[in-house]
């Protein structure tokens, strides 16, 4: 048996144990592939919930939407009430513990509600990887008695695109995109027109050729993150479109410019000036 295969009966093998299951599925990777694997698993004993919000992409949607449909899942859509709290508004450093607070209380009354069986484990694609980041989310999920089966099988980015593969999964390569919250430096407040702002500027950064982007908000100001590899190909031009882009829903959004610094995850968590 491959790696993958090994990997995938592992992973089979505790959500046997979960029992009935609720996945939350943003939409990336990791929590499609979790997805996927848990319906084919027990089609009849999973629900696949997906929230939309400002801060999901709209491209992530439309991919749930597409599995969802090419895979016979039982989707639910559920609106986490995030906006409603002004504890996540305001954008502290644990602003991802008020998300995933909001996310899990939606997702949980789907069985309250007996739109899941009673009982139902909520599952998330949080995986190894994880363990070592700041992740506040993770302590709104053990409240909520949240299940992580790719921490258990001890899975990591590299082992969840590697099953991904052996199941043909089309976005097993998909680069990692968390919330579009994640680009706002810590502080700078959360509003519908900054992440709507966020979503168009990394669309003309990828049209331009550099699938990974950011465009992290500090107030009026964005800094453009890409790869070391990328940089070159970020024009002033480009940059000009950006602003423009952004400008058109968000125009307290006064100027753009590359970072000094190549891209990495979770910079806006570190830069809280």
């Amino acid at each position: 048996m491959t790696e993958a295969g090994s990997q995938l009966d592992e992973l089979e093998s505790i959500l046997a144990d979960c029992g009935s299951v609720i996945v939350a599925c943003s939409g990336g990777i990791d929590s499609l592939l979790l997805a996927t694997v848990a319906h084919r698993h027990e089609p009849a004993h999973t629900v696949v919930a997906h929230t939309v919000t400002p801060a999901v992409p709209s491209d992530g949607t439309a991919r749930v939407m597409a599995h969802a449909r090419r895979e016979g899942w039982d989707l639910e859509v559920v609106r986490s009430r995030e906006f409603d709290d002004e504890r996540y508004l305001s954008n502290p450093t644990d602003r991802c513990y008020y998300c995933k607070t909001n996310l899990y209380d939606a997702v949980a009354e789907l069985a309250d509600t007996g739109v899941a069986p009673a009982g139902s484990t909520i599952l998330s694609g949080a995986n190894i990887d994880d363990l070592g980041e700041y992740r506040p989310g993770l302590t709104a999920a053990a409240e909520h008695g949240v299940r992580h089966p790719y921490i258990e099988a001890g899975m990591g980015k590299a082992e969840i695109r590697s099953v991904a593969r052996h199941l043909a999964v089309a976005e097993a390569e998909l680069p990692a995109s968390p919330c579009l919250a994640s680009r706002l430096y810590t502080g700078t407040r959360v509003t519908a027109e900054r992440l709507r702002a966020i979503e168009l500027g990394e669309a003309v950064v990828r049209a331009a050729g550099m699938p990974v982007a950011r465009c992290r908000v500090r107030t009026t100001e964005v800094l453009v993150e890409v790869p070391e590899a990328d940089r070159p190909l970020v024009t002033q031009q480009l940059l000009d479109d950006v602003a423009t882009a952004m400008a058109a829903v968000a125009p307290d959004i006064a100027a753009v410019a590359l970072d000094d610094r190549p891209y990495r995850p979770g910079q806006a968590i570190l830069h809280v000036s």
